[in-house]
């Protein structure tokens, strides 16, 4: 069983707490501060890893937790970055993170990090200075990201085939590859994508065959709303068709229904490259299998190459082998340079957002006031409000903000209640 979506929950470690140290030895009655910051945790990063195939691993394993760095100690000694957690997963995987972002991994050793590590808190010995050379605070590390992430797996084939349920598709795939999908005389006989290679003189190729598609795919109907997805990662499309369906109905009709709910899916699609395979040539004569070609040819023009196939016989398959050669690109080989149509060349720096800045002030009642921020709420978490020390410092951060003056025209007074990141504490600003 194919597994292609996973959803896991991940957490990356917690920075390290800064140590609060002085130093102590023989002779030096008056030791400074060394206490030594802590280390920043270890993040989550997702690797692209070739000998993966499906998403099977992520059935039976749901929480992925980095581990958290070490604090800090005194004599300056840093603590330890918490180590990364690598979770691997095969090409074709896209990842959607709890915060809206979208990635993509489709190269081997392709590396991306979901949720970063905590960073860590800064020891005594970062607080020193001229008028303050005995500091008694240090800062705590802060929790790493963490969140929900949906994995989608979109199989890299060079060459998909599409169709209706029972067009034929895994059996030409049968024949033309080693692949053994089952095959069988009912509709829906493939309930999940097959992949085959197809070997030729000079290159391989890798065929998918695509579970059968009908009318209301793309809105979810039958098994295409699932494996439709599948189709997006391929360079070239091979529409399978019955020459003579069972059922009685029109080729021309089951043809449109199919590029219908191709293009419904995705625009793109329906730009891809295509070749027709007639299929089951061997249920009606010569003539009429010729006759049916030439009026594809003559309907679809010169860029939709059609072919006549039996997988019963074989006929017309050395052809379509020859064909989706010939069709499907060479992707270029690792490190060689692509060259890019008149795009100059810049230099790419990347900067990462810093904790947002923004706050609010919101009066609950009389002498209670609350203050929501990302940045207020990061300041709270690192300090001990116990440590009369820290609190002083904190005050004075908090009025360097303008978070002071916010509460002041609200009509703070000091002594009054501050609930800020869920803890509530008497604020005297001095």
């Amino acid at each position: 069983m194919l597994y292609d979506k996973a959803r896991i929950h991940v957490v990356a470690g917690g920075g390290g707490d800064g140590c609060l140290s002085f130093r102590r030895e023989a002779h030096v009655p008056h030791g400074g501060p060394d206490g030594g910051d802590g280390g920043h945790g270890g993040s989550v990063v997702f690797i692209c890893d070739d000998s993966l195939r499906d998403l099977q691993s992520f059935k039976r394993r749901a929480h992925y937790k980095a581990k958290r760095a070490s604090h800090g100690e005194g004599a300056l000694r840093h603590g330890a970055d918490g180590p990364p957690l690598e979770v691997r997963v095969p090409p074709g995987t896209q990842i959607a993170s709890w915060d809206g972002s979208t990635h993509d991994l489709v190269v081997p050793g392709q590396r991306v990090v979901i949720a970063r590590g905590g960073a860590g808190g800064r020891g005594n010995k970062r607080f020193a200075t001229s008028t303050r050379q005995a500091p008694r605070l240090a800062e705590r590390g802060l929790p790493g990201e963490e969140g929900w992430v949906d994995l989608r797996l979109k199989l890299l084939a060079d060459v998909g085939l599409v169709g209706l349920p029972n067009a034929g598709k895994s059996s030409l795939l049968a024949r033309m590859t080693r692949a053994a999908p089952k095959v069988a005389a009912y509709p829906f006989t493939t309930l999940e994508p097959v992949l085959g290679t197809l070997e030729g003189a000079e290159r391989q190729l890798v065929i998918a065959d695509i579970p059968g598609l009908i009318e209301g795919a793309s809105d979810g109907a039958g098994l295409g709303h699932d494996f439709l997805a599948h189709v997006e990662r391929t360079r070239l499309l091979v529409h399978v068709l019955d020459l003579a369906p069972v059922d009685g109905s029109d080729p021309v009709a089951n043809h449109a229904t199919i590029e219908a709910e191709l293009r419904a899916h995705d625009e793109r699609l329906a730009g891809l490259p295509r070749l027709l395979a007639l299929s089951k040539a061997d249920l009606v004569s010569d003539e009429q299998a010729e006759r049916a070609a030439q009026a594809w040819r003559e309907r679809l023009g010169g860029d939709v190459g059609v072919h006549v196939t039996s997988a019963a016989t074989g006929a017309g398959l050395e052809a379509l082998t020859v064909e989706l050669a010939r069709r499907v690109p060479l992707l270029p080989a690792a490190g060689d340079a692509i060259a890019l149509p008149d795009v100059p060349t810049v230099e790419h720096r990347v900067f990462r957002p810093a904790a947002g800045r923004g706050f609010s002030v919101q009066r609950l009642a009389d002498g209670v006031f609350r203050v929501d921020g990302e940045g207020v709420q990061r300041l709270l978490m690192r300090h001990d409000l116990e440590n009369d020390e820290a609190l002083a410092h904190v005050e004075g951060r908090l009025r360097r903000m303008g978070i002071i003056s916010a509460l002041e025209a609200q009509g703070f007074a000091p002594g009054d209640d501050v609930e800020i990141a869920g803890v509530m504490f008497e604020l005297h600003p001095g």
